[in-house]
């Protein structure tokens, strides 16, 4: 499973997950990716779940990128606890996700094939999403650039 090696602080707050990503919204490795439409927390389980899927499909051919990890601990309090007696102890991490945030990306080996492989991916992941394709380069004269 995913997790830090260390952290300078043990336990988190919860945090919010207001607005959309700003940072990883665009495929740049791959082909084709897996961009989240809500926002949610992908545990560390989840994650490896996903990547067993993507690379079983492709019979490990191509590549495969995970653009994100786990980072965030995320504490439970054991069963049958009465109330008090502070903070649970960190149970598993969680990668916070935001919309647009691309998760997963793929490349190398036939568009369909890439395209069924991340569908099957998205099935492992709390979250909805959608297959997206890299963007072409920017094309010359095309937005009002130099047009000497």
């Amino acid at each position: 499973m995913l997790m830090p090696k260390r952290v300078k602080h043990r336990k988190q707050f919860r945090g919010r997950m207001k607005g959309t990503a700003h940072r990883g919204n665009t495929v740049s490795y791959g082909d084709y990716g897996l961009s989240a439409v809500e926002p949610a927390w992908v545990t560390s389980q989840q994650i490896e779940a996903a990547r067993v899927a993507l690379t079983r499909y492709t019979k490990r051919g191509g590549q495969v990128w995970i653009k994100i990890f786990p980072d965030k601990p995320v504490t439970q309090k054991p069963a049958e606890t009465r109330m008090g007696s502070g903070k649970g102890s960190p149970e598993y991490w969680v990668a916070v996700v935001k919309p647009g945030r691309v998760l997963f990306e793929i490349g190398g080996i036939d568009a369909d094939v890439e395209k069924e492989a991340l569908r099957l991916a998205s099935g492992k992941l709390p979250l909805r999403t959608k297959i997206v394709a890299k963007a072409e380069a920017p094309k010359e004269n095309a937005a009002g650039g130099e047009s000497k």
